[in-house]
């Protein structure tokens, strides 16, 4: 199989120059005009550039595009902002016949990069409004988050600059496969050099794409370790969701969701309520399923979109957050988790007995250099508690909490420091007869069209499972 050549910025900056439907301007605030260089450089840029400008100045820019009551410039609303003056100007000036054939597009940044003094990193929005045929009365759009990792200004512009050569191009050539079109944004470019969180495709190219797979195919890629979509179904960038909130969280894989799952959390969150400054109102939940998970849940290695997709439709039609993430290990998610609190705001993580004797596995963090010493640096952080659900042990008739846990003897003192100082914490109003229910069996039934399954979910699930042909429902009921 031949490998596909990726092209420069130049060259693909020469390629949509020379394509004479495409003619557009490029609106960039915070790093200079470092996208549309590119056109300019590559040649016959007056066919491609109609205007090329950037607003530094707050007020200029203020004039421009409307005042931001929060005073707050890099952000989704702005660039939205801009993306909409600019396509209008673009159709109420350039109306004479010379411009009839052109498929008309607006690019638009508003970052920040790294300050002087190393403590802001960089970061910002990109986002591309385009028509594909002169004729189109609806534009597509595309909009993404970035975070850079270089460690200058200039690095960081450098990069922003290839970033939006390839969003373009992309756009245009590339806009009948959206997954290649997210991974061609890196071309030329490494995940070393920056990271996409959020992206989100609009418009009657994309009206049958799934925001959700979009951002799930960034963390699959590498491009970043987390994506969050809300109740709705709707990408939420992770940093507006959780900057200073307390966040409690529950990991499983959730195929299908049980009330086994739902006592763990509401147990879990009773006593995380009950913590100094933890509200409703300041309190984010979010339910997560490891990227390892839903490969390990799927044929061959091989990741169902559609599994995923159905089990996040659960967990929101039961009115929660959905977190996909890259960490397997808990501490990994404690760290990232962290970026966004402050002081006095908390974590909480709700697991079952299996899921602690495997963090107070040594064997666990055997390719990190401080072992399990440096993951637990990260894992109990300050403010941070597990709360645990128990476990029926039927071989042994035993009941296992953190009173009566075993784990191996180089760890126990450890275990018993964490357990003595409160940071972890049994969950004590539980219902018992959940303690014997197994996903593993649930499924079983399913698939097999058996009865008496329904009870074991929350209410409404099994009408979900039904009604959209989940886990192999469908399919066997019309088998019958």
């Amino acid at each position: 199989m031949a490998l596909e050549q990726v092209l420069t910025p130049k060259q693909k900056a020469l390629e949509v120059n020379l394509n004479p439907k495409i003619y557009g301007s490029f609106a960039e605030i915070g790093a200079g005009q470092e996208t549309v260089r590119f056109f300019y450089r590559a040649g016959a840029a007056s066919g491609t550039v109609a205007k090329a400008m950037s607003a530094y100045d707050k007020e200029m820019s203020d004039s421009i595009y409307g005042i931001e009551e929060n005073r707050r410039y890099v952000t989704q609303a702005r660039l939205k902002k801009m993306l909409d003056h600019e396509m209008e100007l673009m159709k109420e000036r350039l109306v004479h016949d010379h411009y009839k054939e052109k498929a008309f597009f607006t690019y638009a940044n508003t970052v920040t990069t790294i300050d002087y003094a190393k403590k802001n990193e960089g970061q910002g929005w990109i986002g591309l409004r385009f028509k594909l045929n002169a004729e189109d009365e609806k534009a597509n759009e595309i909009i993404f988050h970035v975070k850079f990792k270089e460690n200058s200004a200039h690095l960081q512009q450098e990069t922003l600059g290839v970033l939006g050569v390839n969003l373009i191009y992309g756009a245009y050539y590339y806009y009948d496969n959206p997954r290649r079109l997210i991974k061609s944004l890196y071309d030329t470019l490494d995940k070393d050099q920056l990271e996409i969180d959020m992206i989100n495709f609009r418009g009657p190219q994309f009206k049958y794409v799934d925001n959700r797979l979009m951002s799930l195919q960034l963390v699959r890629n590498g491009m970043t370790d987390v994506a969050v979509f809300n109740p709705q179904g709707k990408n939420i960038l992770p940093a507006d969701l959780l900057y200073k909130k307390n966040i409690f969280a529950i990991r499983g894989s959730f195929r299908p969701f049980m009330n086994v799952n739902m006592d763990m959390f509401k147990g879990g969150l009773d006593i995380f309520k009950q913590e100094d400054n933890v509200r409703t109102d300041n309190t984010e939940i979010l339910f997560e399923i490891t990227l390892s998970n839903l490969i390990a849940s799927s044929i061959e290695g091989e990741l169902d979109e559609r599994d995923f997709l159905d089990r996040a439709d659960i967990i929101g039609n039961l009115g929660y957050n959905v977190i996909i993430s890259n960490f397997s290990e808990y501490y990994k998610l404690v760290d990232y988790f962290s970026q966004f609190t402050r002081n006095q705001t908390k974590i909480g993580l709700a697991m079952g007995v299996n899921n602690l004797v495997e963090i107070f596995n040594e064997q666990y963090y055997a390719d990190l250099p401080g072992g399990i010493m440096e993951a637990f640096g990260k894992l109990f952080k300050k403010d941070v508690k597990i709360y645990l659900y128990p476990y029926l042990d039927k071989v042994k008739d035993i009941l296992l909490t953190s009173k009566n846990l075993q784990v191996s003897d180089s760890v126990h003192e450890l275990y018993k420091y964490f357990l003595y100082n409160g940071r972890i914490q049994d969950i004590l109003n539980y219902n018992h007869s959940y303690l014997d229910s197994y996903s593993r069996r649930i499924l079983e039934k399913i698939a097999n069209a058996e009865e008496g399954w329904e009870t074991e979910c929350p209410e409404g699930v099994a009408a979900i499972i039904k009604e959209r042909g989940m886990f192999g429902y469908k399919v066997n009921y019309l088998l019958e």
